[in-house]
């Protein structure tokens, strides 16, 4: 008598803590198109105008690579990939200082409608955001800068028509271009992360006003957004409360933690090469034991936030139950690092390292912006202690 053999389970879903061959040529292939799309002149001269990106360049980085859809599930016109690929994509644009609206789109509009929309609402507006030809933003910010989601104070009132939002956001990320803004609102009257929603509306409906700020970072262009009675649509439904925003925020520090350790490993890159070319005494700065002994340290440390960067995307692709502590942890490393890295690398530099004429300040002024984007290092480690239960 046969038996019928008993289905074996699944095996569990590994975090990986190396890159496969296949990614290393995805790597690959992002860097040399950015060798050739994004050299520091072309970095410069985007930063300076209005739009800040070429329409050229994001024409083919997303009809020839196809990078705006990485992650997002082939149903809905993307590449079906994941948190490790988009890492990969990030740490290489943080490396070469890429100005385009790929974080607001990919990471913020893309995953905000993943985690929060509809069926039929993914359908709609995911299949332009993988194609690139609209752009989106997360605004969460308010004219306090704070990233807690506790802090929202925009509304969200119900019509006849379905909803309508009074508040003002700021330091929203490529705003002034964006299509479609997805936007964290609350119901009257509730308060912490009672009563929150995401609503997606375009930029140009009625009540809505936007204009430009100042930033420091010229690279990453910021827009204060007012919405008097603008009417808007809800993503998803109001049970689900702030868990679609609070995860969009935990993969966006991912991918923010991996954009940092890339730029943090051009600014190391830049120091070794200046201290082999600069001679001071007769002798390369570089042969100095004080700087060797510096250039070592910085080496460990950028090593230490890659690891931390690559392990919570890795941790968030197989949705490893920790997944959000590891995306606070990546974000306060990351943020450090960068921070410190590009101030080590401006002493190396030494005199030269303050001119505009040297690369270093824009990097510089990346990792300065980076540090409280999204969140400062130690809002992240309160996180992580409360995600910990310590």
């Amino acid at each position: 008598m046969s038996a019928t053999p008993e289905a074996k389970p699944e095996p569990a879903r590994r975090i990986r803590f190396a890159f496969t061959d296949e990614q290393e040529q995805f790597r690959s292939a992002v860097r040399r198109f950015l060798e050739d799309k994004s050299p520091t002149t072309e970095v410069r001269r985007l930063m300076a105008t209005a739009e800040g990106y070429d329409p050229e360049v994001w024409r083919q980085l997303s009809g020839d690579l196809a990078l705006p859809g990485i992650h997002i599930p082939e149903q809905y016109g993307g590449a079906g990939f994941g948190m490790v690929e988009l890492g990969i994509v990030m740490e290489e644009f943080g490396r070469a200082l890429l100005c385009a609206p790929f974080f607001s789109t990919a990471v913020l509009a893309a995953n905000a409608v993943l985690n929060a929309g509809t069926d039929a609402q993914k359908s709609q507006l995911l299949p332009d955001l993988a194609r690139g030809t609209r752009f989106g933003t997360l605004a969460v910010t308010e004219l306090t800068g704070e990233w807690d989601p506790a802090g929202i104070t925009t509304v969200a009132t119900t019509d006849a028509d379905g909803y309508r939002l009074d508040g003002t956001k700021s330091y929203v990320v490529d705003g002034h271009i964006a299509d479609l803004l997805v936007v964290a609102a609350r119901q009257p009257g509730s308060t912490g992360h009672a009563g929150l929603a995401l609503f997606s509306l375009t930029g140009k409906n009625p009540g809505v006003e936007r204009s430009a700020l100042q930033a420091m970072d010229p690279t990453r262009k910021l827009t204060r957004i007012d919405l008097r009675g603008a009417r808007a649509e809800l993503l998803g439904n109001l049970e689900a409360g702030a868990a679609p925003l609070v995860r969009t925020l935990g993969q966006a520090a991912i991918a923010l933690a991996n954009e940092m350790a890339g730029g943090a490993q051009t600014l190391l890159d830049s120091a070794v090469k200046y201290s082999k070319l600069r001679v001071q005494f007769g002798r390369e700065i570089g042969s100095f034991q004080a700087i060797k002994h510096k250039l070592a340290d910085l080496l460990l440390e950028v090593e230490l936030a890659k690891s931390a960067a690559y392990y919570a995307a890795q941790a968030a692709a197989v949705d490893d139950p920790e997944w959000p502590a590891l995306a606070s942890l990546a974000k306060a490393a990351t943020s450090e690092t960068y921070l410190h890295t590009a101030a080590e690398c401006i002493q190396i530099h030494g005199g030269i390292g303050f001119t505009w004429d040297n690369d270093t300040h824009l990097w510089f002024k990346r990792a300065k912006s980076s540090e409280v984007f999204l969140g400062q290092p130690s809002y992240h480690r309160e996180l992580l202690m409360q995600r910990w239960g310590v």
